[in-house]
């Protein structure tokens, strides 16, 4: 790992002894925990590969803050960037055809931060109780020398750019499938999980694929999963899966940053929506687009849930001059977009949806590479958004 700055046991006492427990943004104890493991001994740095709630000083922050300027002064010039947009589907279905189906994994952590994905009372038997320490995965060190937990960048191509002939055909198959599937709902008058009692949307985002381990922890409830990719590969790895089971689950291909595109549900339909590691790899300007469109589809008291990268996160920092596409957004080598979020971004994005706060936090963690004796700071945002119940007719 190249650039990765190693910190004395006194700076990361220093930093560590600040820290009391996570809060979530209101003040209080988080519905659901970030991680138990504090280190209260610098001298037990190195004895795990994380350490949870980590407080950061001013002169860390400004560090970061000057290292991030650094490397976007030299910006990938205008007249390339547009090629992050057509080529999008390309590059993600690249992805997917080298790296396959070797993301998807247990994700248990994902029921303990995100209990509400389960309709009532299934909780406790999708989550056992978690030992002292038990987080989300860390995505690092990358595939090929970029980082694992990577979101889904889903863009259009401006239409008077030429498009390259491989692009526009997944790019046409991506709407055509996503229309095909929500036009003959609309001719049936029915649509895949009518007749469902709790109903959740995932879109994906490359390696956290969800979808497998809420298919298996939903059958025989009354629930129905429905999961989407803009890239034909992704959705047809997902099918695959042998957790996928077409009674509970509707996978499909949809592009969300497609303002005209149609989903196989009507509006005000889904009890939960989830984006995890998927907003960040979708241009600034067209995300509070995609969320505004998104939330239409929840009822009133369905719940979104995010988690996405946060500002100066060691990916950002790692970052070499000319990666950088705008402000705090960068591609990647493989030509796939991230974004890194503060939480006031967050709140606005949510907010400006007509979506409710009911949790927005900023995940500061210590990584640890115990070998090198390596130790790196990550940051990632997590939030639950709830959309309020319609106001009562005046008497």
């Amino acid at each position: 790992m190249r650039g990765l700055r190693h910190l004395s046991l006194a700076s990361v006492a220093m930093v560590l002894g600040r820290v009391p427990c996570r809060l979530n943004s209101r003040g209080g104890q988080p519905p659901a925990p970030l991680g138990a493991r504090i280190l209260t001994n610098p001298e037990d740095v190195f004895q795990h590969n994380m350490w949870d709630h980590v407080k950061w000083s001013e002169e860390e922050k400004e560090k970061a803050r000057q290292k991030a300027d650094d490397n976007s002064n030299f910006r990938i010039p205008l007249e390339e960037q547009g090629k992050y947009d057509i080529d999008a589907c390309k590059f993600w279905d690249s992805f997917y055809e080298t790296h396959q189906d070797k993301f998807f994994k247990d994700r248990k952590w994902l029921f303990l931060e995100f209990p509400e994905l389960l309709p009532l009372g299934l909780e406790s038997s999708a989550t056992e109780e978690r030992p002292c320490g038990l987080r989300a995965p860390c995505p690092e060190p990358g595939v090929s020398g970029r980082e694992k937990e990577t979101g889904q960048q889903r863009q259009h191509a401006p239409s008077h750019q030429h498009i390259d002939p491989l692009t526009s055909d997944c790019q046409q198959s991506c709407n055509q499938d996503g229309r095909d599937t929500a036009g003959a709902a609309r001719q049936t008058s029915s649509f895949p999980g009518e007749h469902a009692t709790f109903r959740i949307f995932e879109v994906f985002s490359s390696c956290f694929y969800s979808s497998p381990p809420i298919c298996s922890n939903i059958i025989d409830t009354g629930a129905f999963l429905y999961c989407c990719d803009f890239s034909p590969r992704a959705v047809q790895l997902v099918k695959d899966h042998p957790d996928y089971d077409q009674s509970v689950c509707h996978a499909f291909v949809q592009d969300v940053c497609d303002e005209v595109g149609s989903f196989p549900f009507p509006p005000l339909s889904l009890d939960v929506i989830l984006l995890v590691f998927v907003l960040s790899s979708i241009h600034p300007e067209r995300v509070q687009g995609v969320v505004t469109r998104l939330s239409q589809f929840l009822k009133p008291g369905g719940i979104l849930l995010f988690r996405d990268y946060g500002r100066y996160d060691l990916s950002q920092l790692r970052f070499k001059k000319g990666r950088c596409l705008s402000e705090n957004f960068y591609s990647r080598g493989d030509g796939t977009c991230v974004y890194f979020f503060t939480k006031d971004e967050v709140h606005s994005l949510f907010s400006n949806a007509g979506l409710e706060e009911i949790q927005n936090l900023e995940d500061r963690r210590l990584q640890v590479n115990r070998g090198k004796k390596v130790v790196m700071r990550r940051v990632w945002m997590q939030s639950k958004f709830k959309k309020p119940q319609p106001l009562a007719p005046p008497l």
